[in-house]
């Protein structure tokens, strides 16, 4: 691990971030895993490397379909180089299948796995305890370009969904930023710890083995395995 000699400019609960006053910033994974729903929070240290990994492949992946992310280089097994882009208050959440929240907070309205086309895209407004759907005229009157954080959103699953097949991306969610040249950028990592991805029987490769109550070892298997396969 890179060794640093001050605090990060930036702490939550899934990164550190420090500031390199060159328009760039080193961030560093934090192997933290959370869950509200399901009132899980543990840290599994195994996790952090794999989530870059991923976060790494996706990145190059993503860049060659015309997505932008921070994304630089990496520095370590859990630390990498980014543009510096300031994080909104809110996050992109992509639906294609209805699960989750959708089928929680909006109970009757869409049946378990009800698969939507086109995608939907919604917002959420990043708070504690819990995320909290946010209404788009609320961010277009804040000045957020709401068309092109969708167009954005809707590019990356596209991208996402070609690269992962037949893997098969149920959603996401993103932090959307607006890069140095006013356009939109990915800000977050790319990760099964950000998604909802199933193999072809059905099981899931991503943190709902964490909320369904899978210990380290579990998830970490099936983190590398996802890993080892989207890089072969």
């Amino acid at each position: 691990m890179t060794k640093r000699t001050r605090r990060p400019d930036v702490e939550g609960r899934s990164k550190k971030l420090w500031l390199n006053g060159d328009g760039t910033c080193d961030v560093e994974l934090i192997p933290s895993l959370r869950s509200f729903t399901y009132d899980r929070d543990a840290l599994m240290p195994q996790t952090a490397a794999l989530r870059l990994d991923f976060y790494e492949a996706a990145a190059e992946r993503l860049a060659g379909k015309g997505v932008n992310t921070v994304f630089r280089e990496r520095l370590d097994s859990i630390s990498y180089r980014a543009d510096y882009v300031p994080a909104p208050p809110f996050e992109v959440i992509v639906k294609n299948v209805a699960t989750g929240s959708t089928v929680r907070k909006y109970p009757g309205l869409f049946p378990e796995g009800h698969r939507f086309q086109p995608p939907v895209v919604k917002f959420d407004y990043r708070i504690d305890p819990e995320d909290q759907p946010i209404g788009e005229d609320y961010l277009r009157a804040a000045g957020v370009d709401v068309t092109s954080f969708r167009d954005c959103a809707l590019r990356c699953n596209d991208a996402l969904r070609s690269w992962l097949a037949p893997l098969d991306l149920w959603d996401f969610c993103l932090v959307v930023g607006v890069g140095a040249d006013g356009e939109p950028v990915v800000n977050s990592e790319v990760s099964p710890d950000c998604m909802r991805l199933r193999d072809e029987a059905g099981n899931p490769l991503d943190k709902d083995l964490f909320r369904q109550g899978a210990d380290e070892t579990t998830v970490v298997r099936a983190w590398t395995d996802l890993v080892r396969r989207m890089r072969g």
